[in-house]
């Protein structure tokens, strides 16, 4: 059971370990927790799985056994249901007895992201900061103590408009996009991402071409990860025949990837490119983005700050530092910048059209960036319980490296290790989600990536010899 309590969110396989038991418990818990910091009112919003729904009862009895008020919206994107809890809520039945609009104090996406389509889980927040960390550990321990406990069946909910008032945002927001002379093609991957972009773009005007846009929980066509390669084929062939710019969303339509004909934009090169439109940003990446982003940010005045990798991470440090803009290299881009601090596929998308919109040509934006040599994330298998313990062995194996090994400048360690060389850098660090180890290397030339990959690599190994 304690192994879907994950560091930033709940996740398991329905019915296995997502049942009617277990989500009435965390439904109930949950609500317990909020009503302790003053939320009352739950606002729920789930994704295209089949399962969704069902756990949405579960989930809602659970909070109504603990005395919260639950408003659902239905059918959404995660950043509509983030958005509920910036803006007052309206009842979607014009004759309910709420007379006033409604304020959220607390929020739960039931959705299993870019997950195999077995999974499903749990994204929340409370008060407008994320539900994460040592609050979901603390709640699957709580949880754990009372495995037994009958939680009756109560779907009693108040069904709101997000969706809409999502929309009509959107349209207001971005008024001047309308009919912008692109062709634009999306891939929704049949995840949620198309229930509100359609009536965004059309709203707009804008000439666009859908590819899988109709949520099917199945996923028929291909994975809701844009962040994998192969699953932008036929996105890249669409948009080489009849596009000018190409957008892909993952399940829940929080992270997004941008294609021209020429390139593969990846969350980093996106942050530096979208920073443009912001006077003197502050911009936090996480330790996976390149050296090049840090640098360029800096050279051009503004403030770049590295920290750890994970969107609830990010999410509390924008809110401390006040920053712009936030992005993890997967594809989360965060605005703080006239918007709310948290990440969202489908406005990222809309400043990107702005951008477009007032003259920045993307490929020229990447084709004038330094060039430098790097890897995808390469990630080696491990256990829950001994990645953490890899990483420690390796910091301390490196600090009398073997002979071969390069000369290092640094190690930053805010998350994992972060091994500056003379002319790059590697990554090693536990996930936070799954049972690996994350590693990614960038140089300035070929050989040396090759170098710093083969030597970080033979350290990883000694490490699991001595553990």
């Amino acid at each position: 059971m304690q192994n879907i309590f994950r560091e930033y969110d709940i996740r398991g396989i329905y019915e296995k370990e997502l049942n009617e038991q277990s989500v009435k418990l965390i439904g109930y818990f949950l609500g317990k927790e909020f009503l302790k910091n003053g939320a009352k009112s739950v606002g729920i919003g789930f994704d295209a799985r089949e399962h969704s729904p069902i756990l949405r009862d579960y989930l809602i009895s659970g909070l109504n056994f603990a005395g919260c008020e639950v408003y659902d919206m239905g059918l959404v994107p995660t950043p509509v249901n983030y958005f509920a809890n910036y803006t007052p809520q309206k009842p979607l039945n014009p004759k309910s007895s709420i007379l006033n609009t409604i304020i959220i104090d607390a929020s739960i996406m039931i959705t299993g992201s870019h997950n195999p389509k077995e999974y499903n889980g749990f994204k929340i927040t409370l008060n407008k900061l994320p539900f994460f960390g040592e609050q979901i550990y603390a709640l699957g321990r709580e949880i754990e103590k009372n495995l037994d406990m009958q939680i009756p069946t109560n779907t009693q909910k108040v069904e709101i408009d997000t969706k809409n008032d999502y929309i009509e945002f959107m349209l207001k927001e971005f008024a001047s996009l309308k009919g912008v002379d692109k062709k634009i093609i999306a891939d929704c991957g049949n995840g949620v991402a198309g229930v509100v972009l359609q009536d965004i773009f059309s709203g707009l005007e804008l000439g666009y071409t859908w590819l899988y846009c109709e949520p099917d929980g199945t996923f028929p066509n291909h994975h809701p990860d844009p962040s994998v390669e192969e699953n932008l084929a036929d996105l890249k062939e669409a948009l080489q025949s009849s596009g000018d710019l190409g957008f892909a969303y993952d399940g829940d339509a929080d992270r997004i990837a941008v294609l021209t004909k020429k390139y593969n934009i990846k969350g980093d090169e996106l942050a530096l490119i979208l920073s443009k439109g912001i006077e003197n940003p502050t911009v936090i990446g996480e330790v996976k983005c390149s050296q090049v982003m840090y640098d360029e940010l800096e050279r051009r005045g503004a403030k770049a700050i590295m920290y750890k990798t994970g969107h609830s991470n990010l999410k509390v440090k924008m809110r401390e530092t006040n920053a712009d803009l936030a992005c993890e290299v997967s594809g989360h881009i965060f605005f703080k910048h006239r918007y709310f601090g948290y990440d969202d596929a489908i406005y990222a998308t809309l400043r990107v059209l702005e951008l477009v919109k007032d003259g920045v040509d993307l490929d020229r934006e990447i084709d004038e960036l330094p060039k430098l040599f790097s890897t995808d994330e390469l990630k080696v298998k491990t256990t829950d319980r001994q990645k953490f313990e890899l990483v420690k062995e390796i910091a301390n194996i490196l600090k009398n490296p073997p002979a071969s090994f390069p000369e290092i400048k640094d190690i930053i360690t805010i998350d994992g290790l972060r091994i500056n060389f003379t002319n790059g850098w590697a990554l090693v660090r536990a996930s936070n989600t799954t049972p690996i180890l994350v590693t990614r290397f960038e140089a300035d030339n070929q050989g040396d990536l090759e170098l710093y990959q083969d030597e970080v690599q033979k350290v990883i190994a000694l490490a699991v010899e001595r553990i």
